[in-house]
C-alpha cells in the first residue's frame, strides 16, 4: 500500500463542480484516461481508476465473491454475476458501460439490504483497490497535465507515492481545468462511501470507534457499502465531549483532527457526508429539489429548512450535528471558508494550527474578528458578509450549536425552557431568565449568553434573530416601514415604539429580552459604536471590539460616555490638570456621539433592567421595595420614592440617574409620550433642544393644569417634583443657579425644601434690613422664586407641612385632589378644625403668602388674567393689594373676586396676615391694643381682635393718619361683606342664619346682612352679637362710608348738600343730620327714612350701651349727629351755672366782709 501520510488530503471531495456522468466521460479526456489505464492490465497489481484490466480484476476478485477467471480488456462491473440482478433492478442501462456510474448508482441506495452481500463486498474491494494503488497517478497525470504544470507544489511532487493527487486536492480551488476538477471530485465520491477507504482514518480512530461502539472495522465481517454511520457516531461523540456531557468519551487528538478533516473535505457536496445524505435524501427532494449540488448549496438549503414541520427528525439531527462541527471549525462550511478566505487573511483572523478546534478555527472567533473589522469601517466582501449573516442567524436559531450554552445553561433549560428549541425560542427563554423575569440565573450561563449575543451581533441586523423578526414583523411594517430592511435603526425604531399602541406584546417581550444583553455591551449597538468608538477610546480606555475585559463591569463604558455627555466644566466638573479652557474639547464628547448617547438613554429609561449598573447595584432593593411594581417605568419610580431607604450603592446610582433626568427629562420616554399634547401646545421649542437643561420639566410643571395635560402626564410630572424635594441636586436649574450660594450660605443642607427655606430666609432678611448688597446672587434669587412657586402648587412638595397635616387631610380633605394647591386651600378653609400642629404650619404658610402673594398658588392661578389686566405695573409683593383695589370693577372676573374675598377674610382674622396694615399701625397697635397682644401666641390667629380694637379707636378718632386710612378701608370692605368681620362671624353666626337667611344666601356684598342685623337689633338676644352690632352703629357715626346702605340711599343728597365737606371723622354724617333738621332742605325720601332709622338706632344704642366713662361720653358727643345741638346745650348750661356762680359768689363775699368788719 502506498504511503498514507498525506493521502487523506485526497478526501477533499467538495469541489465546486458537479459529479462526472458517463455520458460526459466518453467524450472527454477522462474517457481517454480510462483507455490509457486499460493498457496497464498486464502489469502486476495494476489497477486503473476508471476501467480495470483483466489481471487487476482477477487479483481484486480473488478476494471477492466470484471465482477468478480470465477477463477481457475493459472489464466492467456490470459483467459480474453477483451484481447483475441489483444492477438490472436499480440502474439504467446507459450506466452499465461505465464502472464509476455503476458504482455511484449502487452505493447511493438508501438501505444496504437492497443490494446482495456479495455485490456489496465486490464493490468495496473495487473501491479499496482503486483508492490505495498509487499507479492511478498516471491517470491524474494525463487528465491534469496542464494543471500540474501550473501549480509549482504539485509539479515538484515525486510520482508513485500518492502525493500528487493529495496535492491536487489541496489546490483544488486553483484548478480551472474542467476535466481535472471532475476527476478529483469523482475520486472523493468513491472514497467517502466508506470510512475504511480513507487512508489513515481507521488507524487513528480505531480505539475511539470501539470505545464509542460506533461499529466494526473487521473486514471479515459483513460489509455495508455505506458506513457513514461510523463517522456520524464519531462526530456526535466529538460534540458530546465539547459540550462536556455526562459520560462523554474523550476522543484522541489525532482522531479529532481526522474527524474534522473528513467533515471539512465533505463540505462542498452533501453526497460525501454519507450519513447525512441518506438521512436527508427525501428532505432534499422535498425542500431543495432545484438546488444544484456542490459548493455547499444543498447544505445551506437544508439548514434554512431545518425547523420546518415537514423536516424529518433524523435529517434535523444530522444537520444539527454538522452545524455543531461548523461551530467548532468554520472550515467545515465550504461556502463560508471560500467566501471569507481573503478577508480572513487580510485581517489576520486565522492562523495555522495543528488542532482544527483551536481558537482561531472556531466559528465564533471568525465572526468576532470579521465583525470587528466591519464595525471599524474596514471593507469586508459582500459575499463574506452574506455568509456571516447566514451563520449568525443559524447560531441564534439553535442554542444547541453553542457548546457553552449547552454546558452552562443546562439546568436553566431543563427548568424553564424545555421543548422550545425551535426558531430561537429557547435562546430567548434563556434571555428572559437572564433578565431575572423567571428566577435567578447562573453567572456562567449569563456569561455564555452574553458571549453568544456578541458573536451573532443581532444589533447590526434584527433579521438575525428569527424569533424577534417573526414577533415584530407587524410592528416593523407599520411603525418602521420608512427604514430599510436590515438597517440597525430598526431596533432603535422598535424601542421608540415600546409601550405604544403600535407595539404588540410578543414583540415587546422579544425586544426587551434582546435589549437586556445589548445594553450590557455598548459595542452591540452598531450605530453607537460607530459614532463613539473614538470618544470611548479617548475617554474611557475601551478594549477592541472583539476583546473583553473582566475587570470592566457591564455597562461601564456607556456609563462613562453619558457622564461625559452631560458634564461640562461650567457645571463644576473638575478635569485632570492643565487649563480647563484648552482641555475642554479633549474631555467632551463629539456632537455625533452625544446625539447617540442621548438616543440610547431615552430608550433604556423605559426599563430599569436595561441599565446594567442600576440593576447590579439595586437588585436587593428592587426585591425589597419594588417587587410588586411590574408596569413600565414603575421600578425606577419606586426606587426614587424609597431613596432614603436604599442601600448606599443603590442610592448613589439612583441619585446620579435622577440628577441626570433633571438635566434632560426627555430621558423619561414614557413621560414624554404621555405629555406630548401639552409639550406641543406650550413647550415645543424647548423639546427641540438636544439637552433641555431642565427647561422642559419647568415648562411642564408650570402648565401642569392645562386642559391638554393628561392624567398620566400630571402624575409623572408630580412624581418628578416630589423626587426633586429629596435633594436639591435633583433640580438641575436650581442646582446650577444656586450651587455656590448653597455652599456658602446653607452648607450641609441636602433636602431641597430646606435649601429653599434657607435661601429664602436669607433673601427676606436682607430685604427687610435694607442690606446694601444681597448675599444671594441674582441668578439664584430668580430661580429661587421659580422653586418657591412650584413648591406652593402641591402640599406634598413641602414634606414638613404635609407630614404635619396628614391626619387633617385624611379627615377633612380626603376627596380633594393633590395639585393646584387644592389641598392647601381646603386646609385653609377648615383651619378652625385643624389639629394644633397643622394649624401652626398653615398660619405660618399664610403669613409668608400674604407678605409675598406670588407664592399664593391659588390666587395667582385664579387671578392670572386679572393680574395682567389691572396689576401689570405692580410689584409682586403688591399684587394682592392691587387686586383688592380693583375688586369691585365691572371687568373683574367673578372667580378672581371670590378668591380676593377669601384672602381678605384671612387677612382680617389677624393683623399679622395684613402686611400693609401691620406697617401702617405699628405704633397704634401696641399703644391701644396691648392687652390683646399679651394674650396672643406666635402661630395662632387673634380672630380679628386687634382689628376690632383699632376700629373702635377709629370711631374715637384717636388713630394715626396712616393707620386710620387702612382701618377706613377695612371698615368700608367689611361693611359691604359681613364675612370680612371675623368678630361678627364668630358671635353672630346663629343670629345671621335665623334673622337674615335670605340676605346671607345672596352673598351680594352690598351690606344687606349688616343692615338686617341693625334693623333686628332688638331681636338679638346674645350679648356678644348685640355688642358687635352696636359697634357697627358706633363706627357708622364716624364715617358714612362705613354704612353702605345709608350711603347708597343718601348719595344724591351728599352730592347736593355736602359736596364741599370732606369725608371722615363724621363730617358728612353731621352735614346730613343738620340737613334733616333744616326745614328748608328737602332730602330724598329714602335718605330721610334711613337717617331717621339711624337716629332711632343710635338712641337705642345709647340706652343699651351707656358711656362707661368720661372719655366714652366725650366720644359719643363728638360723634353724635346732634353734636352741635348737644354742645350748644352744654355750653348754655355751663354759662347758666357760671352766672349763678357769679351771683352766689357776690353774696358770699359780702357776708364775709361784714363778718370781718365786726
Amino acid at each position: 500500500m502506498a504511503d498514507c501520510v498525506r493521502v487523506p488530503l485526497l478526501l477533499l471531495f467538495i469541489c465546486s463542480l458537479p459529479l462526472f456522468y458517463p455520458s460526459q466521460a466518453e467524450n472527454t479526456g477522462l474517457g481517454k484516461a480510462r483507455s490509457n489505464a486499460g493498457s496497464l492490465q498486464n502489469q502486476p497489481g495494476g489497477a486503473a481508476p476508471a476501467a480495470m484490466n483483466a489481471g487487476a480484476a482477477e487479483r481484486i476478485l480473488g478476494a471477492g465473491a466470484s471465482a477468478p477467471r480470465k477477463r477481457s480488456t475493459g472489464w466492467k462491473l456490470s459483467e459480474e454475476a453477483v451484481c447483475r440482478d441489483d444492477l438490472t433492478r436499480l440502474c439504467t442501462k446507459e450506466s452499465w458501460n461505465n464502472n464509476l456510474a455503476v458504482l455511484e448508482c449502487l452505493q447511493d441506495k438508501k438501505d444496504g439490504t437492497e443490494i446482495a452481500n456479495e455485490c456489496n463486498h465486490l464493490l468495496w474491494n473495487y473501491k479499496y483497490n482503486l483508492t490505495t494503488d498509487p499507479k492511478f497517478e498516471s491517470v491524474a497525470v494525463d487528465v491534469c497535465r496542464s494543471t500540474i504544470s501550473g501549480i509549482k507544489e504539485c509539479a515538484a511532487e515525486e510520482l508513485g507515492k500518492g502525493y500528487l493527487v493529495s496535492c491536487l486536492v489541496d489546490h483544488r480551488s486553483n484548478i480551472s481545468d474542467y476535466q481535472c476538477s471532475q476527476y478529483i471530485t469523482k475520486m472523493t465520491t468513491i472514497v467517502f462511501s466508506d470510512y475504511r477507504l480513507i487512508c489513515g482514518f481507521m488507524d487513528k480512530c480505531r480505539e475511539d470507534i470501539n470505545a464509542l461502539h460506533c461499529g466494526s472495522i473487521s473486514t471479515g465481517e459483513k460489509d455495508i457499502h455505506s458506513q457513514g454511520e461510523v463517522i456520524a457516531c464519531l462526530e456526535k461523540g466529538l460534540v458530546r465531549e465539547a459540550e462536556e456531557q455526562v459520560g462523554a468519551h474523550p476522543i484522541k487528538d489525532e482522531c479529532k483532527k481526522s474527524i474534522m478533516r473528513v467533515a471539512e473535505l465533505s463540505s462542498d457536496d452533501f453526497h460525501l457526508d454519507r450519513y447525512l445524505y441518506f438521512a436527508c435524501r427525501e428532505d432534499r427532494e422535498r425542500f431543495c429539489e432545484h438546488t444544484l449540488a456542490g459548493e455547499g448549496r444543498v447544505y445551506k438549503c437544508l439548514f434554512n429548512h431545518k425547523f420546518e414541520e415537514a423536516m424529518s427528525e433524523r435529517c434535523r439531527d444530522a444537520l444539527t450535528t454538522r452545524q455543531k462541527l461548523i461551530a467548532q471549525d468554520y472550515k467545515v462550511s465550504y461556502s463560508l471558508a471560500k467566501a471569507c478566505k481573503s478577508d480572513l487573511r487580510k485581517y489576520r483572523c486565522s492562523t495555522d494550527s495543528g488542532m482544527p478546534r483551536a481558537r482561531e478555527a472556531r466559528l465564533s472567533y471568525l465572526l468576532l474578528c470579521l465583525e470587528s473589522a466591519v464595525h471599524r469601517g474596514r471593507v469586508v466582501s459582500g459575499e463574506c458578509q452574506g455568509e456571516m449573516m447566514d451563520y449568525r442567524r443559524m447560531l441564534m436559531e439553535d442554542f444547541s450549536l453553542s457548546p457553552e450554552i449547552v454546558l452552562h445553561c443546562r439546568s436553566e433549560i431543563e427548568e424553564h425552557c424545555s421543548g422550545l428549541h425551535r426558531k430561537g425560542r429557547t435562546l430567548h427563554c434563556l434571555m428572559r431568565v437572564g433578565r431575572g423575569d423567571m428566577g435567578a440565573i447562573d453567572s456562567n450561563c449569563q456569561g455564555a449568553l452574553q458571549n453568544l449575543i456578541q458573536e451573532v451581533d443581532p444589533g447590526a441586523d434584527y433579521r438575525i434573530d428569527r424569533a424577534l423578526n417573526e414577533a415584530c414583523e407587524s410592528v416593523i411594517q407599520t411603525a418602521c416601514k420608512h427604514i430599510r430592511s436590515g438597517d440597525p435603526m430598526i431596533l432603535s425604531c422598535l424601542m421608540e415604539h415600546l409601550y405604544t399602541d403600535k407595539m404588540v406584546e410578543d414583540c415587546e417581550h422579544r425586544l426587551l429580552e434582546l435589549q437586556y444583553f445589548i445594553a450590557r455591551d455598548w459595542k452591540l449597538d452598531p450605530i453607537l459604536y460607530k459614532k463613539c468608538q473614538g470618544d470611548a477610546a479617548r475617554l474611557c480606555h475601551t478594549p477592541g471590539w472583539n476583546e473583553t475585559s473582566e475587570m470592566m463591569p457591564p455597562g461601564a463604558i456607556f456609563s462613562c460616555l453619558y457622564r461625559h455627555a452631560y458634564r461640562s466644566v461650567e457645571q463644576g466638573r473638575r478635569l485632570p490638570g492643565g487649563n480647563n479652557e484648552t482641555r475642554n474639547i479633549t474631555w467632551t464628547l463629539s456632537r455625533d456621539c452625544k446625539v447617540e448617547v442621548h438616543r440610547i438613554l431615552h430608550q433604556r429609561a423605559l426599563d430599569v433592567k436595561l441599565d446594567p449598573e442600576l440593576q447590579r447595584r439595586c437588585m436587593t432593593d428592587l426585591g425589597k421595595w419594588c417587587s410588586e411594581k411590574t408596569e413600565a417605568g414603575q421600578e425606577l419610580e419606586c426606587l426614587q420614592d424609597h431613596m432614603e431607604d436604599l442601600g448606599l450603592d443603590c442610592r448613589n446610582v439612583v441619585g446620579n440617574l435622577t440628577e441626570l433626568e433633571s438635566e434632560d427629562i426627555q430621558i423619561e420616554a414614557l413621560l414624554m409620550r404621555a405629555c406630548e399634547p401639552v409639550i406641543q401646545a406650550y413647550c415645543h421649542e424647548l423639546a427641540d433642544n438636544q439637552i433641555d437643561s431642565g427647561d422642559l420639566m419647568e415648562c411642564l410643571a408650570q402648565n401642569k393644569h392645562q386642559k391638554e395635560m393628561s392624567e398620566k402626564c400630571t402624575v409623572g410630572v408630580t412624581h418628578f417634583q416630589l423626587i426633586q424635594v429629596k435633594d436639591f441636586r435633583f433640580s438641575y436649574k436650581f442646582k446650577t443657579a444656586c450651587k455656590e450660594d448653597v455652599l456658602k450660605l446653607c452648607p450641609n443642607i441636602k433636602k431641597k425644601v430646606d435649601v429653599v427655606i434657607c435661601l429664602s430666609t436669607t433673601v427676606r432678611n436682607d430685604t427687610l434690613q435694607d442690606a446694601k448688597e444681597q448675599r444671594v446672587s441674582v441668578k439664584c434669587r430668580k430661580q429661587l422664586r421659580v422653586e418657591e412657586v412650584e413648591m406652593s402648587e402641591d402640599i406634598r412638595l413641602e414634606p414638613e407641612l404635609y407630614e404635619s397635616c396628614k391626619q387633617d387631610i385624611s379627615r377633612m380633605c380626603q376627596n380633594v385632589a393633590f395639585g393646584n394647591a387644592q389641598v392647601i386651600e381646603c386646609l385653609k378653609e377648615s383651619k378652625r378644625q385643624l389639629t394644633q400642629r397643622c394649624h401652626q404650619k398653615i398660619f405660618k404658610l399664610q403669613e409668608v403668602e400674604m407678605v409675598d402673594p406670588e407664592l399664593d398658588y391659588q390666587l395667582m392661578r385664579v387671578c392670572k388674567h386679572m393680574i395682567r389686566r389691572f396689576c401689570t405695573e405692580s410689584e409682586g409683593k403688591n399684587v394682592l393689594q392691587c387686586l383688592k383695589q380693583n375688586k369691585n370693577s365691572e371687568l373683574m372676573d367673578p372667580k378672581c373676586k371670590q378668591m380676593i374675598t377669601k384672602r381678605q377674610i384671612t387677612q382680617n382674622t389677624d393683623y399679622r396676615l395684613n402686611p400693609v396694615l401691620k406697617k401702617a399701625c405699628k405704633a397704634d397697635i401696641p399703644k391701644f391694643c396691648q392687652p390683646i397682644l399679651n394674650k396672643a401666641t406666635v402661630d395662632r390667629e387673634l380672630e380679628g381682635q386687634v382689628i376690632a380694637c383699632l376700629k373702635l379707636k377709629y370711631a374715637d378718632q384717636r388713630l394715626s393718619a396712616d393707620c386710620e386710612d387702612q382701618i377706613r378701608v377695612i371698615l368700608q370692605e367689611s361693611a359691604l361683606d359681613y364675612r370680612l368681620d371675623p368678630q361678627l362671624q364668630i358671635y353672630c353666626t346663629h343670629e345671621i342664619s335665623q334673622l337674615c337667611p335670605e340676605e346671607a344666601a345672596a352673598q351680594e356684598q352690598t351690606g344687606q346682612v349688616e343692615e338686617c342685623l341693625k334693623v333686628n337689633l332688638l331681636k338679638i338676644k346674645k350679648e356678644e352679637c348685640k355688642k358687635e352690632v352696636l359697634n357697627m352703629l358706633k363706627e357708622s357715626k364716624a364715617d358714612i362710608f362705613v354704612d353702605p346702605v345709608l350711603h347708597t340711599a343718601c348719595a344724591l343728597d351728599i352730592k347736593h348738600h355736602c359736596a364741599a365737606i370732606p369725608p371722615g371723622r363724621g363730617r358728612q354724617m353731621s352735614c346730613l343730620m343738620e340737613s334733616l333738621q333744616d326745614k328748608r332742605v328737602r332730602l330724598q325720601p329714602e335718605c330721610k327714612k334711613r337717617l331717621q332709622d339711624r337716629i332711632d338706632m343710635w338712641s337705642y344704642a345709647a340706652k343699651v350701651a351707656p358711656a362707661e366713662g368720661f372719655s366714652d361720653l366725650a366720644v359719643q358727643v363728638m360723634t353724635s349727629p346732634s353734636k352741635n345741638y348737644i354742645l350748644t346745650m352744654i355750653g348754655a348750661g355751663v354759662a347758666v351755672l357760671f352766672l349763678m356762680g357769679l351771683l352766689c359768689g357776690r353774696i358770699t363775699k359780702r357776708v364775709t366782709q361784714e363778718l370781718k368788719d365786726r
